[in-house]
């Protein structure tokens, strides 16, 4: 089984284009937690927030991992621990230690980074409009720094879909 993380800044249609992929390969597909987890929030999130959500990550990585039925060639994750370190950096200055342990396993086997090339979509859990250039650069070299296969995905509609497929057909893993 491919473990595939498709991962970009916010409302770079990381969550349609995640399903979508699912839907087409007729596999399964892990839906992101921290915005359910922070959706259902009745006060600003903290830190230890955050860690919950990063161990709940990891707690849906391992299942991936351990599964016994390899019977679907792919999986296909709705965002990656990549995310929450850098979010971990950026809003507190430091990263917990079980997280930079588990990322040094390098769980996924290829990434699809979404460029902020779509308009941006309001909505209760996204935060920072006017950064999304500054975290793709960021979730890039963090991709670097783990030395996976990665392809950045533009395109509006069926375009951004086509070109992931492509970037999948065309890979080797």
């Amino acid at each position: 089984m491919i473990k595939i993380a498709i991962l970009g800044p916010e409302s770079t249609g990381k969550s349609v284009l995640t399903q979508l992929l699912a839907e087409h390969y007729k596999v399964s597909w892990v839906p992101e937690y921290a915005r359910e987890y922070i959706e259902k929030l009745r006060i600003p999130y903290t830190y230890d927030d955050v860690c919950k959500i990063a161990l709940k990550q990891i707690e849906q990585e391992k299942y991936y991992e351990y599964k016994t039925d390899q019977s679907e060639d792919y999986v296909f994750f709705d965002t990656d621990l990549i995310i929450t370190k850098v979010w971990f950096e950026y809003k507190y200055g430091k990263i917990p230690v079980f997280l930079r342990e588990r990322m040094k396993f390098g769980f996924f086997d290829f990434y699809l980074l979404c460029a902020p090339d779509l308009p941006w979509v309001f909505d209760t859990v996204r935060e920072h409009c006017e950064n999304r250039e500054f975290f793709f650069k960021w979730y890039k070299a963090e991709i670097k720094k783990m030395v996976k296969p990665y392809f950045v995905v533009t395109g509006i509609d069926d375009e951004r879909l086509n070109n992931a497929i492509a970037a999948i057909e065309n890979k080797q893993f």
